[in-house]
């Protein structure tokens, strides 16, 4: 029973770690719309959502069956078996939930906890029926698929329905209250109030505390038959207290947001609890049946089938876990940023790429709206527009702090999540509570134009990409929980043994990854916030050191790529082609910094001609120009095309020392804008190079009796030409700072 014991107590251990990374991931359903739209401090909302955890934590009926039963059928399981299927799902979980909080991707922990259970206990299935019958229809005495289809059905409702019906609502709520909703609360704030908090009411009853053990079955049952007159009299009673509260001028938006994000937290500490701690109680349950049998090796697992009360005090610890993971953990809030950045207002750094399939979607977007346009009259759309009137100003706090949506999208996210959870609840749908708050942020951020033309092909990139994270979820824990129950069956001591350490080394290396994506999404966003107090020289300064990095990434890869091209070293020009990305970013950081000093400087600066766009237009030319120039270099040995011949070896050689001379002078100005001279120096010897290269080139081309490969010579000369294109536009920048941060120096230095 040795054995047994240790996995229980790796069980205990990781149902701690499977709470924290799943609190991480959970936390976007109930504080995403509180965060989005700072409708409280950070302190006051935590205390809400920890009221909330708690008060799950208590109504949750400790009622773990998800984990012993209906998955798979325990009465076919010998213990062993079981508790094989049960460690390799918690080191599964554990892993997989750590994946997606590292990379700040919400996924549904029920998905995972299923999934994992299904896949382990296929294997170990498999596994029996190889080692008896061979039959393999016997798969179906064991596992309960049913399950499983409701769970992927589940996704693609909740999908649909939530996206459709967050983009409807939001579509009309924004009609009533337009952006100015201060205007028109006083006339419509009783209703919207008292529908709001009658759909989070009834959310509460009947998904947050319908398990709770001390309901009685016939309350529970009074309320599903009378829900007609609960929904009745909450709407009256509730929309009679908000129009006194508008009455009185109390903003009825703060208090719908975390009311709603109360219930959402109880709900989530009620319902999904199970996800986290299900499998190691069961497992525990489990040793304790087979510490009263005389012969573990037979004893197949039946009792698992009845009901068995959790103990209460685990219940309650599982909650302080929650709740302090809730204070602590960083990937928590990584996933909340997605969420939030997803559905903001206002522009800003985009973390997705473009795809083909965005592009797509958002082509035949623009498409249909233009085709619906001509549809309609020019009066009623002119209409329509008013009504979205300031729909991409910068959204603010009364004190001046920027959110990401106002209070009322924060109110529509959390009231049409709780009537769809408690309508699917009621008529047992499989809705994910994870998909449908998420669905719905989108969906409303979408009608509130939040997707504009300019964002909506990373954003729906993003959410295409989420949605995949969702089935790959169900992909991963099934086949990895699989893999992991088989190696556990075989390898036993040694296996388990050999997967904890694997699973802690994954865990220790995610959170390296993590803190490191962190600081450096952390540092742009900080890039892109400019104090409207900044001075136009600190700006400039601000400027200069981000564009200062910029030229370090630049120069480093500048050197790789050429010193690699001569040497036809295929395996490094790959790695810098890998790497165009980042200098992309790098020049888009520097025209993120420059727009935003724009927006805050004064009337009488703008019409000083600090020449901001050409510093933008000449970086963005840098950077353009660097990457054709690698992807040209790779192309050509990724064809295997034939290198260039010795001379033309030389001159890039010679070339490359002098470009990366400029930008190191160029380094030196930015830092002593007196050496501007030195900068001046090294710029015109780049541009005397590449002359004497390509009037020597143009000579050789003359020679027909020379063996020249015809791709080689134009590569040769487009190189020549893009260099001199970056070293043009980098003497462009220089001169302009230069310029710029003199007047501003002599500007300060006047007495005022």
């Amino acid at each position: 029973m040795e054995i047994y014991l240790l996995i229980v107590v790796i069980l205990l251990i990781l149902a701690v770690s499977d709470l924290i990374v799943g609190v991480g991931n959970d936390a976007v359903n109930f504080l995403n719309s509180a965060y989005g739209s700072r409708v409280a401090p950070h302190h006051v909302i935590m205390i809400v959502a920890s009221i909330g955890i708690a008060a799950g934590t208590l109504f949750s009926g400790g009622m773990m069956e998800v984990a012993r039963k209906g998955i798979f059928n325990p009465e076919h399981f010998y213990f062993a078996e079981i508790m094989t299927i049960f460690l390799a799902v918690m080191l599964t979980d554990v892993i997989l939930l750590d994946f997606f909080n590292t990379f700040g991707l919400p996924t549904s922990t029920t998905v995972s906890i299923v999934f994992e259970l299904l896949g382990a206990a296929v294997a170990v299935s498999l596994i029996k029926i190889w080692n008896t019958t061979g039959d393999l229809g016997q798969l179906i005495i064991f596992i309960n698929t049913s399950k499983a289809i409701g769970i992927i059905s589940g996704i693609l409702l909740s999908i649909v329905v939530a996206f459709t019906v967050g983009a409807l609502i939001q579509f009309f709520t924004r009609l009533v209250f337009t952006f100015n909703y201060k205007e028109k609360i006083n006339r419509y704030g009783g209703v919207f109030g008292g529908i709001a908090i009658t759909a989070i009411t009834f959310f509460i009853l009947i998904k947050g505390i319908k398990d709770a053990s001390f309901i009685s079955d016939e309350f529970t049952a009074w309320v599903t038959n009378n829900s007609g007159l609960i929904i009745l009299v909450s709407f009256i009673g509730w929309s009679i207290l908000f129009q006194i509260f508008v009455f009185l001028k109390v903003n009825i938006f703060k208090i719908i947001v975390l009311v709603g994000t109360f219930a959402l937290a109880l709900a989530f500490a009620a319902n999904d609890l199970v996800n986290f701690i299900g499998v190691p109680l069961a497992g525990m349950h489990s040793y304790q049946i087979a510490s009263g049998s005389e012969n573990i090796s037979e004893l197949l697992m039946e009792a698992l089938k009845g009901k068995v009360e959790s103990n209460p005090w685990l219940l309650i610890l599982a909650g302080v876990v929650m709740i302090a993971t809730l204070y602590f953990n960083k990937k928590a809030r990584s996933v909340i940023k997605t969420e939030i950045n997803l559905t903001r207002q206002s522009e800003g750094y985009e973390r997705f790429e473009s795809s083909l399939l965005a592009r797509s979607i958002v082509r035949a977007g623009v498409n249909l709206t233009q085709k619906i346009g001509k549809v309609f009259p020019a009066s009623s759309k002119h209409l329509l527009n008013k009504r979205f009137e300031n729909a991409h100003l910068n959204l603010t706090t009364p004190d001046g702090q920027k959110i990401s949506f106002d209070l009322v999208r924060a109110s529509v996210n959390l009231m049409v999540a709780s009537v769809l959870i408690s309508i699917a609840t009621s008529w047992k749908l499989p809705l994910s509570t994870t998909y449908v708050t998420f669905m719905v942020a989108m969906g409303t951020s979408l009608s509130d134009r939040a997707w504009g033309r300019d964002s909506a092909v990373f954003r729906i990139n993003a959410v295409i990409t989420v949605i995949g994270g969702w089935f790959f979820t169900a992909f991963i824990a099934f086949t990895v929980a699989g893999f992991f129950a088989a190696i556990i069956y075989f390898g036993e001591l040694i296996a388990i043994i050999i997967l904890s350490i694997f699973s802690l080394v994954i865990i220790f290396r995610s959170h390296i990854a993590h803190s490191k994506r962190s600081k450096e999404e952390a540092t742009i966003e900080e890039q892109m916030v400019i104090s409207k107090t900044t001075s136009a020289l600190t700006a400039l300064e601000n400027i200069s050191k981000k564009f200062n990095d910029f030229l370090s990434v630049l120069s480093s890869s500048l050197e790789s790529a050429l010193t690699s091209f001569t040497a036809f070293d295929r395996n490094e020009i790959t790695k810098c082609k890998d790497e165009l990305k980042r200098i992309k970013k790098d020049g888009n950081k520097i025209v993120s910094e420059i727009i935003a000093v724009i927006r805050n400087l004064s009337e009488n600066e703008v019409k000083k001609g600090r020449r901001y766009g050409k510093i933008m237009g000449a970086t963005q030319d840098i950077s353009y120009n660097y990457r054709t120039l690698v992807v040209k270099l790779f192309e050509h040995i990724e064809n295997n095309h034939r290198p260039l011949i010795p001379e033309q070896i030389k001159n890039l050689g010679e070339l490359k020392d002098a470009l990366i001379t400029q930008i190191r002078k160029a380094q030196e100005n930015l830092n002593t804008p007196e050496s501007f001279e030195e900068f001046k120096k090294s710029a015109e010897f780049v541009s005397e190079l590449i002359h004497k290269f390509d009037e020597n080139q143009v000579n050789m081309l003359r020679d027909v009796s020379g063996d020249f490969s015809t791709r080689g010579n134009l590569l040769y000369l487009d190189i020549l030409s893009i260099s001199e294109n970056i070293s043009s536009q980098l003497g462009h920048i220089l001169s302009v700072l230069n310029k710029n941060y003199v007047s501003l120096t002599k500007e300060q230095a006047q007495p005022k």
